[in-house]
């Protein structure tokens, strides 16, 4: 019992005296003592502040040339804007996903996320925005033009967008918005229910 009650007495006064001695000389403006500091406490740059550590100068680094974000994937894509860069896209691309019922239902919920709007839920270009005369009518996916797009065409234009021919931005590029597989899937669901293919 004496030696369970010396070892509280003793807890205690360690307690004591390791918290008397963080906060001795500790006032408003001060901070306490800290045992082995060592490199807990660096010096704080700003994003946007100077930094004489950097050879640039600048706190904030540009990304290392090559660098994919964090769950990306690196896909490149080798096709520029117009008409004949979406003609040689629907030349060569494939869609590279299995028809799903999954995949089919992923597709229709980026569709009306982010397509329904000017291309209707149809896909007969009578969107809510075009209906509000707020953009022009875009073309429907069963219309002359439209209808016999390939897959890799579609996916052009979703992932570049479309331009008339004054240069003048018709439609503008996703590819910031959705993943290339995200893309995909919205191809596959706009040829196979709404343009009525039978295959992707």
């Amino acid at each position: 019992m004496r030696t369970l009650v010396a070892s509280l007495v003793g807890l205690v006064g360690v307690v004591t005296l390791g918290a008397s001695g963080c906060e001795a000389g500790a006032s408003g403006n001060e901070r306490a003592r800290e045992y082995m500091p060592d490199m807990v406490r660096g010096p704080a740059y700003k994003a946007f502040a100077p930094n004489p550590a950097t050879r640039s100068g600048l706190t904030l680094q540009a990304p290392v040339a090559g660098t994919i974000a964090r769950g990306h994937r690196p896909y490149p894509f080798h096709y520029g804007p117009g008409e004949e860069e979406a003609a040689r896209a629907g030349r060569e691309l494939a869609n590279p996903l299995p028809l799903t019922p999954a995949l089919l239902e992923d597709g229709r919920g980026l569709y009306q996320t982010y397509c329904l709007v000017c291309h209707g839920s149809n896909g007969k270009g009578d969107g809510p925005l075009v209906v509000a005369g707020k953009i022009p009518t875009p073309p429907a996916y069963t219309s002359d033009r439209v209808a016999p797009f390939p897959p890799g065409r579609l996916f052009h234009v979703v992932t570049m967008g479309t331009q008339n021919a004054a240069g003048i931005q018709k439609m503008p590029s996703y590819a910031a918005l959705l993943t290339p597989g995200e893309r995909w899937k919205v191809v596959t669901y706009v040829g196979h229910t709404l343009q009525k293919r039978a295959t992707p």
